[in-house]
C-alpha cells in the first residue's frame, strides 16, 4: 500500500452536495482518498482544482 499526491480538475456542479459526490467519484478512480481539498476555482471554465492524497494498493506479482 502506498500513498500518492494527485491533482484533478472537476466540473463545477449545481450544488455543493453534487460537487462533493463528483470529487469523491473521480478520486476513487485513482485510489482510496485519505484527504482532499479544493485549492482553486476557475469560474470562467466552470472548473474546480482539487489536490488529494490517495492510498493505492500495490499489485503483487503473479507467481506461476
Amino acid at each position: 500500500m502506498t500513498t500518492h499526491f494527485i491533482t484533478a480538475e472537476i466540473d463545477l456542479q449545481e450544488s455543493p452536495t453534487q460537487l462533493h459526490q463528483e470529487i469523491e467519484a473521480q478520486l476513487q478512480e485513482q485510489g482510496e482518498p485519505l484527504r482532499w481539498a479544493v485549492t482553486g476555482v476557475d469560474t470562467q471554465k466552470q472548473k474546480a482544482q482539487v489536490e488529494a492524497i490517495v492510498i493505492v494498493e500495490e499489485q503483487k506479482p503473479i507467481q506461476a
